[in-house]
């Protein structure tokens, strides 16, 4: 994250509770502010196999509660939010006030996990607001390169990938080509969507693959935010 600062892009570093302490938590967040960076995403984490505990923080909503303790209004933080719930929680209003102990704790804004499913996002939405929700919560948008590990991805995080979508994708194969040019338009149809109904923007996980999110963002005509 700091050689992104250094190259003038504005960095988001991810902190999470696994194996976190206040000591760990708290010179992190000094070397940050130290490079002037503002802009902070909290997160969970999820425990690694054999891990029994995830360390002094249990829950995003203490470790932004820590944050917010120790550098006051510092940092812009944005926290996790599921529109299709998260896949531990015990019902979808456990999930919703989960969430809200995140915002209560300090947090300004969320980044959902990934979806495909637009009247979920919208559905997400309409349920914050009954909340009083009303911080930003930005949609994680997740191209599509490979249907196994797309599959393997959201069976892991409980993101339903739409019958019709999983089909047509098992349909090609191996063919690599006719997928993504499928998974091109299935996200960017979605991410127009999503624009034309007032999100506050777009958050695209590449996973380190740049291509494809380059040209949605082209196709999107939008310009690109670090």
């Amino acid at each position: 994250m700091l050689e992104i600062q250094r190259e003038g892009h504005q960095a988001a570093p991810h902190l999470s509770c696994i194996g976190s302490t206040p000591d760990s938590i708290r010179s992190i967040l000094k070397q940050y502010q130290a490079h002037g960076i503002r802009h902070l995403v909290a997160l969970r984490g999820d425990l690694p196999s054999g891990m029994a505990r995830p360390g002094t923080f249990r829950y995003a909503n203490e470790l932004v509660e820590f944050i917010r303790a120790e550098t006051g209004d510092w940092f812009h933080i944005e926290v996790a939010a599921y529109p299709e719930y998260h896949p531990q929680a015990k019902s979808p209003m456990e999930d919703l006030l989960a969430f809200k102990r995140k915002l209560d704790a300090g947090a300004n804004s969320a980044i959902t996990q990934y979806f495909y499913n637009f009247d979920a996002y919208a559905h997400f939405i309409d349920e914050c607001q009954a909340l009083g929700i009303d911080v930003p919560i930005v949609p994680g948008i997740m191209p599509i390169s490979s249907y196994s590990s797309l599959a393997r991805f959201s069976d892991n995080c409980g993101a339903e990938i739409p019958r019709w979508v999983r089909k047509k994708l098992e349909s090609y194969g191996d063919d690599t080509l006719s997928i993504h040019a499928f998974g091109l338009d299935v996200v960017s149809s979605l991410c127009a969507k999503l624009l034309a109904s007032g999100a506050p923007g777009l958050h695209f996980y590449t996973l380190n693959q740049v291509e494809l999110t380059t040209t949605l963002w082209q196709r999107l005509g939008l310009s690109r935010r670090y």
